[in-house]
């Protein structure tokens, strides 16, 4: 298989891409219903309606419910669509859809097309299939879906096929959530609720504050041969063995490189879909490992943000399939060269315009800048275990700490400007003459926004300008895990500070200088989450170990911050999950990564019980029939020892290998037995190590057995010919 999967690439022509239009503006989001379409097919006292709800977040009314849900179907119908469905995120991290028509029968059994209010707002897909943690038991099969209107609905083309898809939440009978997007609007309220109260200190007008999200998805791209060619990339996503190719990155030829022209043309099909579809990428390149991509977009509010990353990950899928490509979107595809993530750039912004996180050149402006920046960097140190449990997964733990990422610990990096302003607030006193001065210094703060703060690569937390960049999110993560981690304890963090600031005040004090006062002691108290330097280094591990800050380094190390009294308290007193939904929503997590990692060991024991151990005794017999030959030939025994060596290498490689995978099942009987904490550990600390173990075996028989026996695609052969 393995060489006709390279023959079958050398005919690979490149698939034709056309565009609606030669301006992306022509066909934007012509298949979103927006406001657009809401305009069009709405009569005008319902379409402020839904605007209203939409800005309010309150409920629909019945008859509002019936004339959208009538306008999307003439929307839809109007571009050959017959099919909808309710679109949600359950715990599997990616999507999930219901496809029904809207042709049925009326009462006297003539067919006709139809679409009813309550059909858009709640259906009832059977739950019992997607993970609940225990929320729902196997025979209660009810889960509901509601529809979320501050995500618009859009069409999905597969094929020659058109489903209308309408973003919904997705709950338990009793109403639990059973899915990324509801924590994550209930913590955009939460963040909401809290801002407003600190951005009207500065200014009375705002009245509505929302986070933004700007992702960075990268991914590999491989030949649909070759791909097919390999079980581990087809069932785990990566390539569970194989020797490193003699040229990786090491010359640094890769990064912002000529696109080569398949996967150029793959880029400009995906992109003329995200537009299509309301998702506007912008951004476009190669990345640092051979055959690595990203693209990028304008930041959205966060919630559109994480429903066009989900969607994007899909149409990456299918749209690889016309070009006869699979996109790799696992963190770790290949070893021994960078993997991939999802930076999540996150900000702050108002109503009136401003970006909460953005310097100004009013001095007062940059104070509420410097209360949203310094509240910001407490939040992520009290919660840093969090923050780190909401990016943990099997396939992260892969790419964290290595070289190519940041490390497992959580530290803010800020820049040298920064840095200066916060110690000089440090250093003074809270008087109303250390006000002016402070405010002051903050006038003559360069413009961040141009000179990015020092971008320092090794951070997993660093602010850029105008919003802090999380680089520690994984590229097959759901943006919304981190992203409700991020507005929860900034939320929490922002109702500490007003309640701090008004004690101040009914104290005495100025508002100015109660503001700058608590500011203070934020700085002080959070100083040890700040980190200039290399995150790389061995020296900052230790120094970080001083500090008090955690290096969980596995997933079930940094999912035990689920767990803790602190983290019960949080997402208990901001209302973004019950303390049941919370334990729920951890088992899932630890079973998932309890059962990817089964996955993986089973197929990696397929590939070397059944492929490896037979390829290396068939190049065994090989090596031992030349021997014997050259010795009955009556050759001096120096002329055939190499291949004793090469067959006493093989001999043991062979033996350590059936020992290991027979281990390594034992393992995995006993692992099976167990809940799914300890499970998931039994697998991180015996199961995992086995597989490592098993892999340097093989990779080594790699570099031995002859080229024509070895039945993988080696690495040489996948990285640099796709």
């Amino acid at each position: 298989m393995r060489f006709s999967a390279l023959e079958s690439l050398l005919a690979r022509e490149n698939t034709p891409v056309q565009t609606p239009s030669s301006r992306i503006s022509d066909y934007f989001a012509s298949q979103v219903f927006g406001k657009k379409a809401m305009q069009e097919f709405l009569p005008a006292r319902i379409y402020k309606q839904v605007i209203q709800t939409i800005e309010s977040g309150e409920n629909l009314d019945r008859e509002t419910a019936d004339h959208i849900a009538d306008a999307m179907r003439n929307w839809a119908s109007s571009k050959g669509v017959t099919h909808y469905a309710h679109w949600f995120q359950p715990l599997t991290g990616r999507t999930a859809e219901k496809h029904d028509s809207f042709f049925t029968l009326d009462g006297q059994g003539a067919a006709i097309e139809e679409f009813r209010g309550e059909a858009l707002v709640q259906q009832e897909p059977d739950g019992s299939s997607f993970p609940g943690g225990g929320l729902r038991s196997t025979f209660e099969a009810r889960g509901y879906t509601a529809w979320d209107p501050s995500s618009p609905a859009f069409i999905l083309e597969v094929g020659d096929d058109k489903t209308l898809c309408i973003p919904t939440i997705f709950v338990t009978y009793g109403g639990q959530s059973l899915d990324y997007k509801l924590p994550l609007l209930k913590s955009q309220s939460c963040l909401e609720k809290a801002a407003v109260k600190v951005c009207q200190l500065f200014d009375p007008a705002v009245q509505k504050v929302y986070a933004t999200l700007g992702w960075e998805q990268e991914y590999f791209l491989i030949d649909e041969a070759l791909y097919e060619a390999r079980p581990d990339l087809r069932f785990t996503g990566r390539t569970l063995l194989g020797r490193s190719a003699p040229k990786g990155q090491q010359l640094d030829d890769h990064y912002f490189g000529s696109i080569p022209e398949r996967a150029y043309a793959y880029m400009r099909d995906l992109e003329v879909e995200c537009h299509k579809l309301g998702i506007p990428v912008r951004t476009r390149h190669n990345e640092v490992a051979p055959s690595q991509y990203e693209l990028a977009p304008q930041y959205e509010e966060i919630n559109v943000a994480v429903d066009h990353n989900q969607l994007l990950m899909d149409l990456m899928d299918r749209i690889a399939r016309r070009h006869k490509l699979r996109v790799l979107l696992h963190e770790k595809p290949y070893a021994n060269v960078n993997g991939s993530g999802k930076h999540n750039n996150w900000s702050i912004a108002t109503d009136t315009g401003k970006n909460l996180l953005s310097p100004g050149k009013n001095p007062g402006k940059n104070l509420q800048f410097l209360t949203f920046f310094v509240n910001t960097i407490r939040a992520v140190y009290e919660h840093a275990d969090l923050l780190r449990a909401s990016i943990a997964s099997a396939s992260n733990d892969h790419r964290l700490g290595a070289n190519e990422a940041p490390p497992a610990i959580i530290s803010v990096f800020v820049g040298e400007a920064l840095t200066k302003v916060l110690d000089a607030i440090e250093e003074g006193d809270s008087t109303e003459a250390e006000v002016n001065r402070v405010f002051s210094l903050l006038s003559k703060i360069p413009d961040l926004e141009k000179d990015n703060t020092d971008r320092n690569r090794t951070s997993p937390f660093a602010f850029t300008g105008n919003k802090f960049e999380i680089r520690m999110v994984g590229s097959t993560a759901n943006c919304a895990g981190p992203m409700t981690i991020m507005n929860s304890i900034m939320g929490q963090q922002l109702e500490n500070f007003y309640a701090d600031v008004e004690a101040l005040k009914a104290a005495g004090q100025s508002q100015q200088s109660a503001i700058l006062q608590v500011i203070k002691r934020y700085i002080v108290e959070s100083k040890p989450i700040r980190f200039e330097g290399d995150n790389y280094s061995d020296e900052w591990k230790e120094e970080a170990k001083s500090r008090g800050l955690n290096n969980f380094m596995t997933t079930p190390e940094a999912l035990t911050a689920y767990a803790t009294d602190k983290a019960k308290a949080l997402f208990t007193s901001t209302k973004v999950l019950s303390e049941e939904e919370l334990a729920a929503h951890l088992e899932v997590r630890l079973e998932s990564y309890a059962l990817q990692l089964q996955i993986e060991s089973r197929i990696l024991a397929e590939m070397v019980v059944n492929q490896v151990i037979p390829a290396a005794v068939r190049y065994q017999n090989s090596l031992a029939q030349n021997a014997l030959q050259l010795k009955q030939l009556g050759l001096d025994e120096t002329s055939y020892a190499a291949q004793k060596e090469l067959l006493a290498e093989l001999s043991e490689g062979i033996s350590a290998l059936k020992t290991k995978a027979y281990a390594m099942k034992q393992l995995r009987v006993k692992a099976g037995q167990l809940e799914a904490e300890e499970m998931a550990h039994t697998y991180c600390n015996e199961v995992k190590p086995l597989m490592d173990e098993i892999r340097a075996v093989s990779d080594q028989l790699e570099g031995l057995v002859d080229d024509q026996e070895w039945p993988f695609l080696k690495y040489r052969e996948m990285m640099f010919m796709s």
